[in-house]
């Protein structure tokens, strides 16, 4: 569990959804060498595009710093394949990965797959079981499960792998299902992914508060933004990140943001809209109420470009903002420390000795 009692110089997140596929390589190296913290792969049906997950492992092996979180469903995904697939992406990012987990109605994703529409507080209940599955299947497997023994031609250690046995609670909205587990793959190299979610899914009677390890905070307009994160903060407590929303249209080669901005489309997001230096004074004050902000350019090629000459390096200079962490894991930007293997036998037998 994460603790955010003392606030620090904060973080910032970058969405790429709007690089495409081909340019991903380009858009995540910039934002890395920009010093952005975090990047995040939204998840949608896009015709020839692959998914969130799979561009955020894409990125992985071209970036050393920056943490990759692809969103990911968790109400029309399998659980184990959603667990499996993000502890693939904490190997081969080096131990930056993390997890969106999103629970939207979308009746087209219910169709895609044959099962029921799940919409209302039935939305929380999945996140919550998807959220339980995966955390169980990365303690499956202890740290020191794999032994390679030439010796005794035993590669791994049996006795170190574990049954999750989950099932879904008896009052679950939609068809119940059980997970017996073990994973089909190591422990992830964090141990356990920092796993965010939108804070109007957390709270009492949805996703437990110590579940997550962040929430995502939005709020209509910028002027709103830093009450809902107080408002957050004070409701869910410090145990947990906040993380808030904010698009973000500047002033870019001669033309006004204010030209450039689309206001018929409305994403519950507040926007900020006008020069970098506005900007750069709106996220100093903002970091002193939030964890981190995420930041969602009109347009990547132009937004990032102003962001990374105008805006990082003033935060930085002002001291708002973290310097980038060489080799770092997402787990270690959030304040975690090692997650505790809840099924260690070797804790066991440590705390039994009493060592």
């Amino acid at each position: 569990m994460s603790t955010f009692e003392e606030h620090t110089a904060g973080f910032l997140a970058i969405e790429l959804d709007g690089a495409g596929y081909e340019d991903l390589a380009r858009a995540v190296l910039a934002a890395e060498s920009a010093g952005f913290h975090v990047a995040t792969f939204a998840d949608a049906p896009v015709p020839g595009r692959v998914n969130a997950l799979q561009r955020a492992a894409y990125a992985g092996p071209v970036t050393r710093n920056i943490a990759l979180v692809p969103e990911v469903d968790t109400v029309y995904t399998e659980p184990f394949h959603i667990s499996t697939q993000l502890a693939s992406l904490d190997y081969v990012s080096g131990g930056r990965a993390g997890w969106i987990a999103t629970a939207a109605e979308a009746p087209e994703a219910a169709a895609a797959v044959g099962r029921s529409f799940v919409e209302g507080d039935a939305l929380a209940q999945e996140a919550a079981a998807s959220i339980e599955v995966g955390r169980r299947l990365w303690d499956s497997w202890e740290d020191d499960a794999v032994i390679r023994d030439v010796a005794t031609g035993r590669y791994i250690d049996v006795d170190k792998l574990h049954y999750v046995d989950f099932e879904t609670p008896a009052d679950f909205a939609g068809p119940g299902y059980s997970v017996k587990g073990p994973s089909i793959i190591p422990r992830p190299l964090q141990g356990q992914l920092p796993v965010l979610a939108a804070a109007s899914l957390v709270g009492d009677g949805q996703v437990p508060v110590d579940a997550v390890d962040a929430v995502l905070v939005s709020a209509p307009t910028p002027e709103l933004l830093a009450a809902e994160v107080r408002h957050v903060r004070a409701r869910l407590g410090a145990s947990v990140a906040i993380v808030a929303e904010l698009d973000v249209v500047l002033d870019s080669r001669g033309q006004a943001a204010a030209s450039r901005s689309d206001t018929s489309q409305d994403d519950g997001r507040a926007r900020f809209v006008g020069s970098a230096a506005g900007l750069t004074d709106y996220l100093d004050s903002l970091l002193k109420e939030a964890d981190g902000v995420r930041l969602h350019p009109a347009s990547l090629a132009v937004e990032l470009d102003e962001l990374a000459r105008l805006v990082l390096p003033e935060l930085r200079r002002r001291g708002s903002l973290r310097a980038p962490t060489q080799d770092g894991t997402f787990r270690g930007l959030l304040g975690l420390g090692r997650a505790e293997n809840r099924y260690s036998t070797s804790a066991a037998a440590a705390a039994a000795a009493g060592k």
